[in-house]
């Protein structure tokens, strides 16, 4: 969603860098690309004003003309200000004394409030609470049924006493499925209210009753993170009729300019707690300020995809895994498919890559990986017998032929995946040695990206934990209070494979 502005900010601090001291000049024409490169973004203009003039007040003072890196320190301010203009830090959800915990939706038609709602009620049953979602909209056509399938695939129960369809009273459900989450000893409920394709009073009026009925601990706004400044416009209308104590994004994993994201805080005062990622159920997480504003810095999100990681890859099998990885050893081509599987339920290979620090330059190519890659991959692998996933090097011409005929690929496709298997577990043999085994690992390529992956890694010098990293990106991260060393050491532990986009490397 911020690719455009990545890309102005990328431009800007790479004119920055060559510079060993900053004139008030530079200053000022660095302002001017932040500035245009928000606008562009759709970011609302008193927003803009605001956080281009405490970048600019602080980049002329002491901390940069006095810093030995004054480009790096320019990078730290502004990710700083971003993460104040995103909300600082993260806001959790306040629960209810005596249960249960009610949540309430609102927002426009077509924002995903019932898919939200859905997502929601399945975070929170993995977090340990027994959520019942409530079918409250009951104007939209089928809104019910909608609630009732997404309710059916997330594993929780739902109260939808009335048809909808426009039968019914909003109200009085909201209000029975408070008794009825008592009696029943669900110590959450969420309410799915109804929506509109525009402001009126019908629905505030109606959004008001079913609050006053309900006393929710949490009304969240849900909002459609590509509808640009007209959502800030939304948001506001809604906080004066309605009020509500966080805001949900959505969508964004579209293709929008996301000014939205940027705008509806600061403009609004509500921190966005939550955002939806993809049309999955488990395509949503806590919105972090400073992971987000890291993503749009080119900086990558390592804490989130080690969180991603940790979800994906059981405990048994990341240590039966790691330990064949770290060493090279009887790593075998059922393993890695197993390790490939854990990984497509982290969700895309573009979004699981554009979370790695230090990609921004590959951004396009990283947009244009094809997913079908890896089931193609898989079809290759299961197509063999145990003995030849075991050992590759029985597969003498008949059987790839045979393997090839039944995955339906090509010989050449058999005989790529073969040779990149065999070259990536010797190169796990060399990085073992020297200690640089971990997520991407030297000399691996990105699949579709084309790359090195025949290079062998050159050892580098052990760093101490306390040392800084040469890399400006990660270096300004580190001055932000990004522990990017401790991250990195941790996605080390969920062994993510290094042989996995060397084993993508072509189709």
């Amino acid at each position: 969603m911020f690719a455009t502005l990545q890309d102005r900010l990328a431009t800007t601090f790479k004119g920055l860098r060559g510079k060993g001291r900053l004139t008030e000049a530079d200053v000022d024409a660095a302002c001017q690309d932040l500035r245009v490169a928000l606008l562009e973004a759709d970011v609302a203009l008193p927003v803009v004003r605001t956080f281009v003039g405490r970048v600019k007040a602080r980049a002329i003072g002491s901390e940069v003309s006095g810093a030995l890196n004054p480009a790096q320190q320019i990078l730290k301010i502004v990710n700083e200000e971003l993460t104040e203009i995103l909300g600082g830090q993260s806001r959790r959800l306040t629960y209810a004394k005596n249960p249960p915990t009610v949540i309430m939706l609102a927002g426009l038609q077509g924002a995903g409030k019932t898919t939200l709602a859905g997502k929601l009620a399945a975070w929170m049953k993995a977090q340990g609470h027994q959520p019942l979602l409530v079918a409250a909209d009951l104007q939209r056509p089928n809104a019910v049924d909608q609630l009732t399938v997404v309710a059916e695939r997330a594993g929780v129960a739902i109260f939808a006493p009335e048809p909808g369809n426009g039968v019914g009273n909003p109200v009085a459900v909201a209000r029975d499925a408070i008794t009825h989450a008592t009696t029943a000893l669900y110590d959450v409920v969420i309410v799915d209210t109804a929506g509109r394709l525009g402001i009126d009073d019908e629905l505030m009026q109606q959004a008001s009753d079913i609050r006053d009925a309900v006393q929710p601990q949490e009304i969240l706004f849900v909002l459609d993170a590509m509808t640009g400044q007209d959502a800030v416009v939304t948001a506001q209308s809604f906080l004066d009729g309605v009020g509500f104590t966080g805001v949900v994004l959505t969508k964004l994993d579209g293709d929008a300019r996301g000014g939205a994201a940027l705008s509806v805080r600061e403009l609004t005062g509500r921190p966005v707690m939550f955002a939806s990622t993809g049309e999955k159920l488990e395509d949503f997480e806590i919105f972090h300020p400073d992971r987000m504003a890291s993503r749009i810095l080119g900086m990558g999100d390592l804490l989130t995809l080690i969180e991603q990681a940790e979800r994906a890859f059981d405990d048994d099998q990341k240590s039966r895994l790691a330990d064949k990885v770290a060493t090279g050893e009887d790593f075998t081509l059922d393993d890695f498919l197993e390790q490939m599987q854990a990984v497509q339920k982290m969700g895309s290979l573009s979004k699981v890559m554009s979370m790695l620090p230090g990609l921004g330059d590959m951004r396009e190519a990283i947009d244009n990986l094809d997913d079908s890659d890896i089931n193609r991959i898989a079809a290759i692998i299961q197509s063999m017998t145990p003995a030849e996933r075991k050992d590759p090097s029985v597969l003498n011409a008949s059987r790839r032929a045979r393997i090839a005929a039944g995955s339906g690929r090509t010989v050449t496709d058999v005989n790529q995946l073969v040779d990149r298997f065999t070259q990536a577990r010797k190169m796990m043999k060399q990085m073992a040695k020297t200690g640089g085994l971990g997520m991407g690992g030297p000399g691996m390529p990105i699949p579709g990206m084309g790359g090195h992956g025949g290079k062998k890694a050159k050892p580098k010098p052990a760093k101490s934990k306390k040392g800084r990293s040469g890399n400006p990106a990660k270096r300004a991260a580190q001055d932000a209070g990004l522990d990017l060393t401790e991250g990195e050491s941790s996605a080390a532990n969920f062994e993510l494979p290094s042989a996995f986009k060397d084993l993508l490397g072509g189709k």
